[in-house]
């Protein structure tokens, strides 16, 4: 089996990382400053361990070679924002119709806009710290698990090639459980996210903040108003366990996640539409006011567009912004 990662960023880099570190066929894809670091190799350091692994690395899908007669087949990590995979789909044009597609995404739309193009599309959960600030280099803040990357078949269901594509990542530090219902598992996982933006505009303590849990409490809402279900918090608490410990590496420790990250490289765009933006819709398709979600959209992709730096507003002034009294 050979991994194709359309995306090689925090995540992506860490779980290409760790297949190429358990022996298979891995070729990176990223664009960019980062992308031209790769060729040299990429630098992963988690808290047990610095290494450079000499990952082959791409700048487009183009320059991989779609072979239909590979004995095991190829699979595609699809690790990009969801506000790039519409272009991430341009780009994997020549890639075989029968290519298993991995969602290893934020948010719960990316399934559906692969499916149109692959019918072997799988979603995955993706629990796990990790970090791409700067230019091939990717930190892995939790050992000696490095994170939970649950999957299975979009939209419902597993398979033998799914269960083979968690297999191989169970042989690395990573652990994977196929499930038949992963859209529940990251529809648990979209309410947390609700929190990212908060984190981003407003610094680490917006993430457990006030505003976070009534951002998570219309998500709530607007998911039972649609009739959709959801993994319980406790499932989520099981399944964690005690398996993600934070720990520094060498370069510091965790600072925040994926939409803090996309302030602090200035990428100018950040998947709030695909995290607060589908608690809007939802809402608005459903008849659920989401005021504290559509603020949070709006803010965080004015932030981005911007070049705001992330923690660009105090947790005070943004909970009043949004009518929720800080501290309750």
């Amino acid at each position: 089996m050979r991994f194709v990662v359309l995306g090689a960023g925090a995540i992506g880099g860490a779980v290409g990382a760790r297949l190429f570190q358990s022996g298979f066929d891995v070729t990176l894809v990223a664009r960019g400053e980062h992308g031209r670091a790769l060729q040299s190799g990429l630098v992963l350091e988690a808290p047990d361990e610095s290494v450079t692994l000499p990952v082959h690395a791409v700048s487009h899908p183009n320059q991989v070679d779609w072979d239909e007669d590979a004995p095991d087949g190829t699979v595609v990590l699809l690790a990009v924002k969801g506000q790039h995979t519409d272009h991430a789909l341009t780009q994997l044009a020549a890639a075989p119709p029968a290519t298993p597609v991995v969602c290893m995404q934020n948010g719960v739309e990316n399934e559906r806009r692969v499916l149109r193009h692959f019918p072997n599309t799988y979603g995955m959960c993706v629990m796990c710290p990790a970090t791409q600030l700067r230019p091939g280099v990717v930190q892995v803040h939790s050992a000696p698990v490095s994170g939970l990357l649950d999957l299975g078949r979009f939209p419902t269901g597993i398979d033998d090639p799914g269960q083979a594509i968690a297999d191989a990542i169970d042989t690395t530090t990573f652990q994977s459980v196929a499930r038949p219902d992963i859209m529940r598992w990251k529809y648990r996982k979209l309410l947390m996210n609700l929190a990212n933006a908060v984190e981003a505009l407003s610094g680490p303590e917006g993430r457990f903040s006030a505003l976070a849990r009534e951002a998570q409490h219309e998500g709530k809402q607007a998911l039972a108003a649609a009739g959709i279900a959801v993994a319980s918090s406790e499932e989520d608490r099981e399944r964690r366990g005690d398996y993600l410990q934070l720990s520094p590496t060498s370069s510091g420790e965790w600072q925040g996640g994926s939409s803090w990250q996309s302030l602090a490289r200035g990428a100018g765009s950040i998947e709030a539409e695909f995290l607060n933006g589908e608690i809007v819709l939802l809402g608005a398709l459903h008849g659920v006011p989401t005021p504290v979600n559509a603020l949070l959209q709006r803010l965080a992709l004015r932030a981005a567009a911007e070049g705001a730096p992330p923690g660009s507003w105090t947790i005070e002034d943004l909970s009043e912004r949004a009518g929720v009294r800080h501290g309750e």
